[in-house]
Formats: C-alpha cells, sequence, structure tokens
C-alpha cells in the first residue's frame, strides 16, 4: 500500500517557522515527516490486521463468532418482519384459559359442565386429549400432533390411558406423539435418556418423534429438532425421527430433502394462528367460532402448551424487536420447523468449511480495506467503511431471505468498519502529533510576526496566542512602561495598553510594538533607519490636535517600539451600525471633519491607508474625530519587505470595502485615503456596508437611490469614491473646499 504524503499544510508551517527563527529546523521537519509516515503505515497495518484477524475469527470455532452471526441473523428477521402464514398449520395452545376457565365453571355446576370434566384440572386427564383428537379427525383434520410426552402412567388411573390407548388405536395413523431426551444429574455424573412414551399408546402406526430444539452459543434456537441428536454420544441415539419429521409423516405430506439444518421463521411468537384448547371441548364455541370444526379441514393441528406453566418456552432468532429480545413457545417453534420442511426453505451455510469460509472472509475485507486505502482523509474513509459494511450487510439479508443462504456477515461487517475507525483514529493521531510539534516551535518562536499570522489564523492554535498575552502581561517596557493588556495584534505589530510608571498617577499610553520580518544584522540597519524616519514623521503629525500625540520611541531587544497618547472615547463605528441611516447634516459634518485632519497628513507627506470606522475615535472630551493607527509600522515593515522581494511595488495593506483597487494592488495614493472617506460617508448615509454595495458595468458605486441626500452633497461623495483614482479629489484640501463651497452656497 503506497505511503500518504505529509500534508502541506504542516510543510508550510514548519517552512513558515523556519523562517522565522533563521535557525536550521531540518532536524524537526525530518523527524515530523517521519512520524507522519509511521502513523500512516500503522493505519495500513491495522487493515491487514483487522482483515487477516476477521478471517481467523469466521474460520475458527470460537463462540463470539457464532453469537455475532446468530445476532446478524435476528436482525434480519427484524428487518423483513412476520411472513403471511399460508402454511396450513393450526395451533391448539393450552394456554392460561384452557387451563383456568373450564375449571371455574366445572366446580360451580358439574352436572351442567359435565364435558368440562376431563379439563377439571391441570395436567388435564388424557381422557381430553383422545376426545380432541377424535373430533378433529372426525372434522377433517389431515393429522394431529400431541407436543405433550405421555412417558409415565395417569394420575387419573389406568382407565384414563385406556381412553387415549383406544383412540390412538382407531385413529394412530393420523396422530403423531412427542419423546424427549431429558437429561438427569446423579451422584455419578449427569447423562441423558430418551423418554418415549408408554409402549400402550404406540399402537395404531402412531408417529413418534423427538422435540427437543439444540440450542446455540446465543442461547437461541436456530436449527431443526433432527440437529439435537447429532449433540449427543452415538450410544445414547436412538434412531427414531424428529417430531416435525413425524408429523409430515403422519399427514402424508412429501417435502423435499432440506438443503440446510436451520428453521426459517415465519415470524415472532404470534405468527401462527393459535386456538384455545378448550374451544374444541366446549359445544358452543365448537359449533359457532370453529363451524363445526371445519376450520380444522385439511390442516395439520398441532397440541402444546402455550401457557407459561407449561414451562416450554424457548429464545429464538425471530423477534419482533432486536434490542428486546422475546421467547418462543416450543409448540410455535414446531410449527415453524414443519413450515420450513414443507416449503424446503432450510437456511444453509452458504460455505461449508472452516478454511474457505476464512479465506472468503480475508478476500471480502481485504477488499474493502483496499477500496478504503484509496482514500486520502480520515472521516470519509471512515464514511466509506460504514458504506461498504452496509452493503455487505444488505447483500446478506437479500441471500438469507430470498435464498436461504448464510454467508459470514457480523464479522466481516466489524472488520470493515473497524478499518475505517483504525484509519480515523490514525489520522487523529497524527493531527495530535503535528499539532504538538507545531506547537513546539510556535512557543519558541511566539514573538515572531510570521509565526503569529500562522496563529491568528488557526482556530485550534489561538489559544497560544491567550497565553502569549498573559505571559507579556506586567512587562516593563524602557524601564517605564508597564503593560497593562494586549490591545491588539497583526502580522507586523501589537498593540498594547500601558501604564507611564515614571509620570504622577500613572496615565495610561498606548505602545506599538514592530516586528521585523527578519532580524539578520543588514536588516536590522535598515529598520532602525526607516523607524526612526517615520517616528519622526508621527511625531510632526502628532502636533494636530486630532492626530494621537508621539511621546517616546525606542528600540529594546532588536525590536522597536511607539508610545502614542492614549485617547479616552469611542469608535466611529459605535455611531455607524449597520441598517440604520444617518442623516446628510451629521454624515457631512464627520465626512468634513475627517478631511480637515487628512488635509494636515497629506502636507506631511503621509498616506494613512487604513482609514475606517473603527480607526476613528470620537473624543469624550470635545466630541472631536481623532484618527488614529497610522502607518509608521506599516512603512517600515513594507518597504524592508519590497527591498527583500525586489520590486516596485508596496504590498497592499487596507479594509475590504474601504481601501480602493489600486491600494489594493499595492500602488496607494493620497486619493485612496479620501476614497476611504468618502466610503464612511456612504456608509453612514446607507446603512449598508461597503463591501455589500452593487457596483456598475464601469466599476462605479450604485449608491445613491439606497440614500437620502442632496444632489450637492451626493456628487461630492461620488467623486471622492471614482473607480480611477485620477478622476478622484487629488488631495484632501480640494475635497474640503468643495465641500465648503456647498456650505457656502446652502
Amino acid at each position: 500500500m503506497a505511503e500518504e504524503p505529509t500534508p502541506t499544510l504542516t510543510k508550510k508551517y514548519v517552512s513558515a517557522a523556519n523562517r522565522a527563527s533563521n535557525k536550521p529546523t531540518k532536524p524537526t521537519s525530518t523527524r515530523l515527516a517521519r512520524s507522519l509516515k509511521l502513523m500512516a503505515r500503522l493505519g495500513h497495518l491495522l487493515n491487514v490486521t483487522s482483515a487477516i484477524g476477521a478471517a481467523l475469527v469466521a474460520a475458527s470455532s470460537l463462540e463470539l463468532a457464532q453469537f455475532m452471526e446468530g445476532q446478524a441473523q435476528t436482525l434480519f428477521y427484524v428487518l423483513r418482519g412476520p411472513l403471511a402464514t399460508t402454511i396450513d398449520i393450526v395451533i391448539l395452545g393450552i394456554d392460561d384459559q384452557s387451563i383456568s376457565v373450564p375449571a371455574q365453571y366445572y366446580k360451580t355446576n358439574p352436572q351442567k359442565y359435565a364435558y368440562w370434566e376431563p379439563l377439571k384440572a391441570f395436567p388435564f386427564k388424557r381422557e381430553a386429549y383422545a376426545q380432541v383428537t377424535e373430533k378433529l379427525i372426525q372434522a377433517g383434520a389431515r393429522s394431529v400432533a400431541l407436543d405433550v410426552v405421555f412417558d409415565t402412567p395417569s394420575s387419573y388411573g389406568s382407565f384414563d390411558d385406556e381412553k387415549l390407548r383406544q383412540s390412538l388405536q382407531r385413529y394412530g395413523s393420523q396422530v403423531s406423539l412427542a419423546a424427549l431426551y431429558e437429561s438427569s444429574q446423579t451422584h455419578q455424573g449427569s447423562f441423558t435418556q430418551l423418554k418415549l412414551p408408554q409402549p400402550m399408546f404406540r399402537t395404531g402406526n402412531v408417529s413418534i418423534g423427538t422435540v427437543n430444539f439444540p440450542i446455540d452459543v446465543d442461547g437461541k434456537v436456530h436449527r431443526l429438532a433432527s440437529e439435537f441428536p447429532k449433540l449427543l454420544d452415538d450410544s445414547l441415539i436412538v434412531k427414531i425421527p424428529s417430531f416435525d419429521e413425524g408429523v409430515l409423516k403422519a399427514a402424508q405430506v412429501n417435502y423435499p430433502q432440506p438443503k440446510g439444518n436451520q428453521i426459517y421463521f415465519s415470524g415472532p411468537a404470534g405468527t401462527f394462528e393459535v386456538i384455545p384448547f378448550w374451544y374444541v371441548l366446549d359445544p358452543e364455541n365448537w359449533n359457532t367460532y370453529l363451524q363445526q370444526g371445519k376450520v380444522f379441514k385439511d390442516k395439520i393441528v398441532l397440541v402444546g402448551g402455550t401457557s407459561q406453566l407449561g414451562n416450554d418456552y424457548h429464545p429464538v432468532a425471530a423477534h419482533r424487536s432486536w434490542l428486546f429480545p422475546e421467547q418462543m413457545s416450543g409448540v410455535e417453534i414446531h410449527a415453524n420447523a414443519i413450515a420450513t420442511l414443507m416449503t424446503g426453505r432450510a437456511i444453509a451455510p452458504a460455505i461449508s468449511t472452516s478454511l474457505a469460509r476464512g479465506l472468503f472472509v480475508l478476500g471480502l475485507v481485504g477488499g474493502c480495506g483496499l477500496i478504503v486505502t484509496t482514500i486520502k482523509q480520515g472521516i470519509i474513509r471512515l464514511c466509506v467503511s460504514f458504506a461498504l459494511a452496509i452493503t455487505w450487510g444488505a447483500v446478506s439479508y437479500v441471500l438469507f431471505i430470498y435464498g436461504q443462504l448464510i454467508f459470514p456477515t457480523a464479522v466481516p461487517v466489524v472488520a470493515i468498519v473497524t478499518i475505517g475507525f483504525c484509519y480515523l483514529g490514525t489520522e487523529v493521531a497524527r493531527e495530535i502529533l503535528r499539532k504538538s510539534q507545531l506547537v513546539d516551535i510556535f512557543q519558541k518562536y511566539a514573538s515572531n510576526h510570521v509565526v503569529r499570522e500562522i496563529l491568528s489564523q488557526q482556530d485550534d492554535l489561538k489559544d497560544l496566542l491567550q497565553q502569549r498575552e498573559m505571559a507579556i502581561s506586567g512587562k516593563v517596557l524602557d524601564g517605564r512602561y508597564k503593560i497593562v493588556k494586549v490591545l491588539g495584534s497583526g502580522g507586523f505589530s501589537e498593540t498594547y495598553i500601558a501604564e507611564d510608571t515614571r509620570l504622577p498617577n500613572n496615565p495610561l499610553c498606548v505602545v506599538k510594538q514592530l516586528k521585523p520580518a527578519h532580524n539578520q544584522l543588514e536588516e536590522l540597519i535598515v529598520a532602525r533607519r526607516l523607524f526612526n524616519s517615520e517616528a519622526q514623521t508621527l511625531q510632526k503629525l502628532g502636533t494636530h490636535n486630532q492626530i494621537p500625540q508621539l511621546l517616546a520611541y525606542f528600540e529594546e531587544e532588536e525590536e522597536f517600539y511607539l508610545v502614542q497618547e492614549y485617547i479616552l472615547g469611542h469608535a466611529l463605528s459605535q455611531e455607524l451600525p449597520t441598517g440604520k441611516r444617518i442623516n446628510e447634516t451629521t454624515v457631512m459634518e464627520i465626512v468634513r471633519d475627517l478631511l480637515q485632519t487628512l488635509a494636515f497628513v497629506h502636507q506631511n507627506g503621509v498616506i494613512h491607508r487604513d482609514i475606517k470606522p473603527s480607526n476613528i475615535i470620537r473624543r469624550d472630551s470635545d466630541g472631536k474625530l481623532v484618527l488614529i493607527d497610522f502607518g509608521a509600522v506599516k512603512e517600515v515593515t513594507t518597504q524592508l519587505l519590497d527591498n527583500q522581494e525586489q520590486t516596485a511595488f508596496t504590498i497592499g495593506i487596507g479594509t475590504k470595502g474601504y481601501a480602493p483597487s489600486e491600494q489594493c494592488f499595492g500602488r496607494p495614493q493620497y486619493s485612496s485615503d479620501i476614497y476611504a472617506v468618502g466610503m464612511i460617508g456612504i456608509k453612514a448615509l446607507t446603512g449598508i456596508a461597503p463591501h455589500e454595495i452593487e457596483t456598475d458595468a464601469n466599476g462605479e458605486l450604485k449608491w445613491l437611490d439606497k440614500a437620502n441626500v442632496s444632489h450637492p452633497s451626493a456628487s461630492i461623495l461620488s467623486k471622492m469614491v471614482l473607480e480611477n483614482w485620477q478622476q478622484r479629489y487629488q488631495s484632501a484640501s480640494l475635497a474640503l473646499e468643495a465641500l465648503d463651497g456647498i456650505i457656502r452656497n446652502s
């Protein structure tokens, strides 16, 4: 079987961590790849082991295998349901009513209910069986089978026995009697003997057959009664047929030689019609319900106990519910066995020898295992294995129900499903191993921006970021700035809220940490130069009242930090929720306020590149809009990357919907910031998120019909967000001038 390749995702993460650390980690990645290959081989090994194990179990005589197959047959019967009993078999059941009702009536008036005298106590008089036999045969019954063992003299005296003997003398050729193998325990050990009817009853060509059924390892009756003597020592076997064979002989039914040895059950208990025994001796029921015995015409009538007092109940393969097994009376089991013989539907093993059975299971499970190996994902492998197992179960069901053939079912089904679970388990183990290896690397280099970018994109690894935040809380930078919490983290920087411990009352400030992409000497020199230059630019911008003031900047452990004024207020995004429209006057005031600040920024040669509502703070003290999160850190990082990649483009930075196309392609312009301000205005007027606004064939936004805005204001906003950056206002001052013109003319 082919080995599975190490997933590309793992290679990408390991190589990213390698680049981040600037240290050779080939041994780590090699160990990881080797471990993953070993796990893949383990899955294949378990696949082969399952196939071989299933073959050995199927070929063996282990009770476990027999029990599993017996349970599978029970499930087949449950799925099939009961069959219509078209066979001419009627059960005359000695039920609870037959034991209690006649006795109660007879005791109240013996003269009136004299016909129930044979049923006045249980066990019944043998005269009762004699009368029932005569009435049934005279009514046209094909044969009468008494599933009662008459091996001892009647407790009612010899006259009672004589009544039955006379009846058998007259009709014995149509009557079957029961014989029973009975086990006894003595001080010398246990022994089995055959209890035959008394010699006086073996008259009139009466058929005699044994009523014992073999009990299989699942505790249920599956096989015909003719199989029971095969379980005994040869010295104990008396060569007489089974009760079912004797019944068919008495009924003169010619049936095909059974191809198998298992009963094909017509259904669970109650499938065959059961008539209470006492109905035959009750004149009213005999004449009405039983139509003077016409119900029994040309039928095989089985007489036996269906009452729990008879203690002749056994678990069988056929149930109504697989989870709630039920027992069946012995006489009903005989009815199913007789029907099986008459219809020639005895169930037979499809594979007779254990060696052939083992080879069959090996081929079946092995073939399914090969199919499963063609799938690469563990959960899909499990689904495919379940599908294959269900398919084989369905094939076995059809062969069992319609062909009366038993193929190994439960063992191969379990083995096929096990293969799926084995592959799923090994894949889970591989994922755990992969994650463990990656976590070791990520924890070691958690401060690197590449690693943090990976962590931020993986839900199952984000807990490492939380651990990082807990670890960094309380850290003091530059001997004075004590980190209170992590405010935010991106691919290029981390932002903290910190306390300035050197000032009275420890005022809060914002600390931004730059994370260079590399820590090689030449990159650090370039980064230091760019950082100082950009910090000076931010210091100049911080002189504006609506831009946070730069308080300090410093380098520590080859990493760069900016300390800025902490603005107490709330983000503009809270004022502009999606779905809420803001009136035109308020919106244009917001746009004008932003353009005034932006004009100052542009005059200092800076492009913000990430203007959006969450980067604008409404200051609590005066309600002014303060523009935060300038691109100094981004400038340092992107210029470093530009130098390394040797490209004329900067890296696209911005937020979806607020960043125009040229900025996304790495060519930001001053008008790119103007585009973002225009989108804020449109978002406020329409209540629609910028990235959800439709565009026309030229790429221009279709927003006017969704806003309540005057034509002059709409014209300014539309020009601010034109697709072509050259057609927009080329500076914030020009846009501000156009807006002021509207105010003057209004």
